[in-house]
């Protein structure tokens, strides 16, 4: 076992070295001189060459990569331009926002698919699998951000429910509380949770359907098991292989694509600071949030790799 996770484990630094190098090279061929686009076009050539070594792009390319990397291994991340604070407090203090929204999305996602996946599977061709399917793929085919501003027009707009947009932030003080914040990250959680929702609902009923085909399903029931019964104790865990992969995707996916939809609903998240920071040219922001979310992205992957050795002991390798 521990074989396997040191190798897990490399490959998991192995991703982000290569991701780092994509990334910086990526904002490196990006056209245009960043302190021109800062200063505009009117900058003289002296303000362009003092902002240029302000910041560090009068240095060769190399050697900024490794500036960079080195600070974040060390914990210091770059300044932003634009708000003038160290952009790792920026994504801290966004994830506030982000996280809890990721969350509920995800809490609502999953409880929603496995429930309906479960149940066309277990009534399979019959009108409730039907419907299922059906539904499924009208949650698909609706782009998040249109069900956003559908929501808002019903919710907010309609029947006054809850706020259109912005957030009050998580502090009675502030004018908000824990109640006041989720009541505001609910409409956006629903409005991500819709697409992948759908999707992981007919992912499930493909795996437990698979799965009841299996010799060891039928004589389970020849033994006198009930169908729920036999979905409970046999069923469920050995479809849950693939769906554990899709649902860390999603997780993945909930967190790094809420830049359209905390726009919509004007929330301070990672995706929101993300379209400042591309509005602004702050590239230093970007880079380190995409680096960010990267890593994020591996982290999960490397979770569900671990999940699937508990879930499936024959996946547990021997380190023999």
């Amino acid at each position: 076992m521990r074989l396997f996770l040191l190798k897990r484990f490399a490959t998991f630094a192995a991703t982000l070295a290569v991701a780092s190098l994509l990334v910086f090279a990526v904002l490196e061929l990006l056209p245009g001189n960043v302190a021109q686009v800062i200063l505009g076009d009117t900058a003289t050539p002296e303000s362009l060459a003092a902002l240029e070594q302000k910041l560090g792009l009068d240095r060769p390319a190399a050697e900024r990569y490794l500036v960079w990397v080195g600070g974040l291994l060390r914990g210091q991340t770059a300044v932003s331009q634009a708000y003038d604070t160290p952009t790792a407090e920026l994504i801290v203090e966004r994830l506030q926002v982000t996280l809890p929204l990721a969350a509920m999305a995800m809490a609502l996602t999953v409880a929603l698919a496995l429930a309906l996946g479960i149940h066309a599977a277990a009534h399979h061709g019959r009108p409730g699998d039907v419907g299922v399917m059906a539904a499924s793929q009208v949650g698909i085919a609706i782009p998040n951000f249109w069900l956003a501003i559908l929501l808002i027009l019903l919710f907010a707009v309609k029947l006054h429910w809850v706020s259109a947009g912005g957030f009050p932030g998580w502090r009675d003080d502030e004018g908000g509380g824990l109640v006041a914040g989720l009541v505001a990250l609910w409409l956006p959680a629903v409005s991500l949770a819709a697409v992948q929702a759908a999707i992981l609902a007919r992912m499930t009923r493909s795996a437990v359907l698979e799965v009841m085909r299996e010799d060891f399903v039928r004589t389970a029931r020849a033994k006198g098991l009930t169908r729920g019964a036999t979905l409970r104790r046999h069923v469920l865990r050995n479809a849950m292989i693939p769906v554990l992969t899709v649902m860390g995707l999603q997780l993945a996916n909930l967190v790094a694509g809420t830049i359209v939809v905390e726009n919509v609903f004007v929330l301070p998240g990672i995706g929101r600071l993300v379209f400042q920071a591309i509005a602004n040219r702050d590239l230093v922001v970007v880079r380190d949030v995409v680096m960010f979310l990267v890593a994020l992205v591996v982290a999960i992957n490397f979770a569900v790799d671990l999940l699937y050795a508990l879930v499936d002991p024959r996946l547990r390798p021997s380190d023999a």
